[in-house]
């Protein structure tokens, strides 16, 4: 893997670039990350607009770029995570700029979270089935997507995106099924023993209890404005 601005990382069959941006989710890159390390013949790397440590939203978690975006320029898979720091990649920049030249080149181009919005602003997902966080999904179809809520992830052609957060291990699951084979991604699911028993039947609106919903949605960035 490169270690400086401007190296190349060194090719393996498959390559894997998960992006970071300041104020990322990070289960939204580590959960998948977790999972797709475990597909053969495959480097995973984590890009940023430098080689840098990048932090997350809570500002206690700092994971390292081990490569700019220009380095990783044709990944096979490109992974977009959301977060509150997903607002500041909706115009043009560095970000944008990467993620549309590598999507020409990509197998896969997938999202967690509020990384979709990343996509469709950027023009990717218009006119296609997609997911995002649940409060999300309003200005998802604003960005001309078609959103599937209730789904944990959505594939439509070679564009994968994941609900909130932790559905990113679900998808990315779903993705090794589809490199691997069903058994193959079984193996890989056993091995890191996901095998989700929540204490609490909350984990969406459509189960929550009304006025936990309410509390999310009483203070969400994604609340109409009136």
């Amino acid at each position: 893997m490169p270690t400086s601005p401007g190296a190349t990382a060194p090719r393996t069959h498959r390559q894997i670039a998960i992006a970071l941006f300041d104020r990322f989710t990070a289960l939204d890159a580590v959960g998948p990350h977790q999972v797709l390390i475990h597909l053969p013949d495959t480097e995973v790397i984590f890009v940023a607009d430098a080689v840098r440590g990048v932090t997350d939203e809570s500002g206690t978690l700092t994971l390292q770029a081990q490569a700019s975006f220009a380095d990783v320029p044709h990944p096979d898979i490109v992974l977009v995570p959301g977060g509150p720091g997903q607002a500041a990649q909706m115009t043009p920049g560095p970000l944008r700029e990467w993620l549309l030249a590598a999507d020409t080149t990509s197998t896969w181009t997938t999202s967690v979270c509020t990384g979709a919005l990343v996509l469709a602003a950027a023009g990717l997902l218009t006119g296609r089935k997609a997911t995002t966080y649940w409060l999300a999904h309003d200005e998802l179809r604003r960005l001309g997507a078609t959103p599937q809520p209730g789904e944990r992830y959505v594939f439509d052609g070679k564009y994968v995106t994941a609900a909130g957060v932790s559905a990113g291990i679900d998808m990315a699951l779903a993705l090794a099924a589809r490199v691997l084979g069903d058994e193959g991604a079984q193996r890989i699911q056993l091995g890191i023993e996901y095998d989700p028993r929540p204490p609490f039947q909350a984990g969406s609106p459509a189960s929550a209890k009304p006025e936990i919903v309410e509390f999310f949605t009483a203070r969400s960035r994604f609340a109409p404005r009136g």
